[in-house]
């Protein structure tokens, strides 16, 4: 026997349908809530909106989202990029593309409707994707961008597309100086990455590392992640371990580094003799004799 709450379900779900017969299209802003108020359980089960609406859906219903696709998409400065828009039951409808910052009509259907060639729509039978396609993406594409649909009134799906510059750094640079002996500790940080990188490479003098050379003691350990370190490990720096070094990720800009291998020498008496180059023979006779008083 069906008790007063399911009869009141029931009753609700053919007074719908009967009503979205009378519709020429269904109305996705509809908020359910406001028509109708049960219980959290009804015979021991729970009814959402989404339940109900899985049958409630009239077969006329008209062109809708799918909500199932990201609304937020990061792409590398320079990588082409995509937003994807998901339609079913497009029927005869067109497809636009909007761009909220300054609510510029970028395409209709297949066809670019701005004098900025970098943007063009892309349709896919298979998936009923209308993607935005970006080409050469710039910090300042960085937005709100929205798909809509030639419904009456429009209805639309709005995304969020950000475009980051990758970051790479070591820290301690531009110079380095390492005691004779001791462990040259080289740190490679890369942020702003949709994706951590393949492979973080590492150069010497322009010329790849080979880890497995005779001098020996040399690794790499890297982490990735959403902030991606790379280690560079040289045991028992020699005089020949100075020089450039670049950390290379596969998809973020590269970051140098000058090493100096000191015998003996304190940094600053470096930075002091390199200060001197480029000074006249008198200016040096005047701090030298300046230096003794």
């Amino acid at each position: 026997m069906v008790d007063a709450r399911s009869a009141r379900i029931i009753l609700f779900i053919l007074l719908y349908r009967l009503t979205a017969c009378q519709r020429t299209h269904f109305d996705p802003k509809i908020n359910m809530s406001d028509m109708f108020m049960l219980g959290d359980e009804v015979n021991g089960f729970s009814f959402n909106e989404d339940q109900l609406m899985k049958y409630m859906r009239p077969l006329d219903r008209g062109p809708y989202f799918d909500t199932t696709a990201t609304k937020n998409v990061t792409s590398l400065v320079g990588k082409t990029g995509h937003l994807n828009c998901r339609i079913k039951n497009l029927g005869n409808k067109t497809v636009s593309w909007i761009r909220h910052r300054d609510l510029h009509l970028l395409t209709v259907s297949e066809s670019t409707y701005t004098s900025d060639q970098r943007f063009s729509a892309i349709y896919n039978k298979q998936t009923g994707d209308w993607s935005l396609q970006i080409k050469y993406p710039q910090i300042r594409d960085s937005g709100v961008y929205e798909c809509q649909v030639s419904t009456t009134p429009p209805v639309g799906y709005t995304m969020i597309f950000s475009v980051v510059e990758p970051i790479t750094t070591i820290p301690g640079g531009p110079e380095l100086y390492i005691d004779l002996g001791s462990t040259v500790n080289l740190t490679c940080i890369v942020k702003h990455l949709p994706d951590p990188p393949l492979m973080v490479h590492w150069t010497h003098n322009n010329q790849e590392i080979n880890y497995d050379s005779a001098r020996g003691g040399v690794s790499v350990i890297t982490e990735k992640g959403d902030i991606t370190t790379s280690y560079l490990l040289i045991q028992r720096a020699q005089i020949s371990d100075s020089g450039r070094y670049s950390c290379l990720p596969s998809n973020a800009n590269s970051q140098s580094v000058n090493v100096h291998i000191l015998n003996g020498d304190h940094p600053a008496a470096v930075q002091r003799a390199n200060s001197f180059v480029g000074l006249s023979l008198n200016e040096l006779v005047l701090i030298m004799i300046f230096a003794h008083i």
